[in-house]
């Protein structure tokens, strides 16, 4: 499937106990005018997401559901949905409603204008309209994004955004190592580690309250601390262990 300027392109959607948002998330994506293969791969869920992706994949909704047998973390999940995904574009969507598909153009333009590889979705770039919540989260997420610039070299305004938008070539070559939230900072560090031309772009944000269902929590962002340090920092400084633990990943 391709866009309307000739680029084909993949929506990954991770999904892990959603049954309240994943219905209108998706039809959200299919409301965008674009022409686009959309994947969602449910990691594990206990509520009623499968029972919706199985009735939206009947109804072709969807183009394809796979599935986890037990959670293993929104890392692992998108290193299958990445690996399934057939778009020379792909790019990431949370399977709540805290990002828009319609800005999925934002995403794509410096891609499709070749001045980009990689193309991030800002929260805080762009003077985008965003609800206003957690003032805590707001400083964790500007505070790991700083140190992750640190050990880059890179001046992205938001490191943990949902939105991150690949040409295959960029995947092709990359292996995911994270199984959780700590991919943001795996991603970041392995693009730039790579060379890749990375833009990004402002977009909106409409955060939901715990009560709502969001699940990152403090706990995480210790987690993302330590990735910074091992993907942006260990892993540059000593080579060997990337290959190992690449070797690791794969069983050889």
């Amino acid at each position: 499937m391709v866009s309307s300027q000739g680029q084909a392109l993949s929506v990954v959607m991770p999904v892990y106990n959603e049954e309240d948002t994943l219905e209108a998330i998706v039809r959200r994506v299919r409301e965008v005018p674009l022409k686009i293969e959309l994947l969602c791969v449910d990691d594990g869920s206990s509520d009623a997401s499968r029972d919706i992706l199985a009735r939206l994949e009947a109804e072709g909704v969807v183009d394809r559901v796979i599935l986890h047998e037990r959670n293993q973390g929104k890392g692992r999940a998108l290193a299958t949905g990445f690996a399934a995904a057939s778009g020379g574009i792909v790019v990431i969507q949370d399977a709540d409603l805290e990002y828009d598909p319609q800005e999925y153009r934002k995403l794509l333009q410096p891609i499709l204008d070749d001045r980009a590889d990689v193309v991030f979705g800002s929260r805080f770039f762009g003077g985008e309209p965003h609800r206003v919540l957690y003032f805590w989260h707001y400083v964790g997420n500007r505070f790991l994004t700083l140190l992750s610039n640190m050990v880059t070299n890179l001046n992205l305004t938001d490191m943990e955004t949902c939105y991150k938008c690949f040409r295959r070539e960029v995947l092709e070559g990359l292996e995911i190592e994270e199984r959780g939230f700590g991919v943001e900072p795996e991603l970041t560090a392995k693009v730039a580690q790579g060379g890749w031309r990375l833009y990004e772009v402002g977009v909106s944000y409409s955060g939901r309250t715990y009560a709502e269902g969001k699940k990152i929590n403090w706990k995480d962002g210790f987690r993302a601390l330590h990735c910074i340090v091992k993907y942006g920092i260990v892993r540059r400084v000593f080579p060997r262990r990337r290959k190992r633990a690449a070797n690791q990943a794969t069983g050889a």
